[in-house]
């Protein structure tokens, strides 16, 4: 007989609060898809509620719509298809049930401001349309409960994690481990102060 769990969870949106029902499989074992949002190297990781991490990877792509000679409007969507079918596979493989992220910022000109907006509705939208509660961590916050101080290189977040979680996620290619080791910070610190995950540990 399939059985299921159903667990009632509150996250703040905006200055509001929305329910969400963390409903799995009760034999199967829940996890969370926890991520660092960029358009060119979206790292991200599968964790479980007690911090083993089972997979990871860093989802990139690249401009090319000189040599394809493409709208930059429809190369930036063919972009978030990719992304998104991606995050999609995940969530459906690993049953996840709770979505954790880096809230993107920066934005040094109005081609970057538009795809830090890209980035955050991706998160949004696949979490509204999957029913999964989502919580936003920022940089600062990440780094500060990672190595205790809110500026830091991403070596020393990639040591800092290695030496908490272990190497075996890692590539030896720079710019996805940055991209990993980010994603498994957001987990890190969710992991200390987020409601849903202390309710799953117990």
């Amino acid at each position: 007989m399939e059985r299921t769990r159903h667990t009632l969870v509150a996250t703040k949106i905006g200055n509001n609060y929305k329910i969400f029902n963390l409903q799995t499989d009760a034999d199967v074992k829940p996890t969370i898809l926890t991520n660092d949002p960029s358009m060119t190297a979206w790292g991200w990781a599968i964790i479980t509620y007690s911090g083993q991490i089972l997979k990871s990877g860093c989802i990139k792509t690249e401009t090319e719509g000189k040599k394809r000679r493409i709208r930059k409007s429809d190369e930036t969507s063919q972009r978030i298809s990719e992304i998104n079918n991606i995050l999609i596979d995940l969530i459906k493989e690993n049953n996840v049930n709770l979505i954790l992220s880096e809230a993107p910022h920066g934005s040094q000109n109005a081609s970057a401001a538009v795809m830090i907006g890209a980035v955050a509705a991706i998160v949004q939208t696949i979490s509204d349309c999957f029913g999964l509660a989502v919580e936003f961590y920022s940089e600062q916050d990440s780094k500060k409960c990672l190595l205790g101080k809110k500026s830091a290189t991403k070596q020393e977040a990639i040591d800092a994690i290695q030496k908490i979680y272990g190497n075996s996620q890692f590539t030896g290619i720079k710019y996805k481990d940055e991209a990993i080791a980010d994603a498994i910070a957001v987990y890190h610190v969710a992991s200390k102060q987020s409601t849903a995950i202390k309710i799953f540990k117990k």
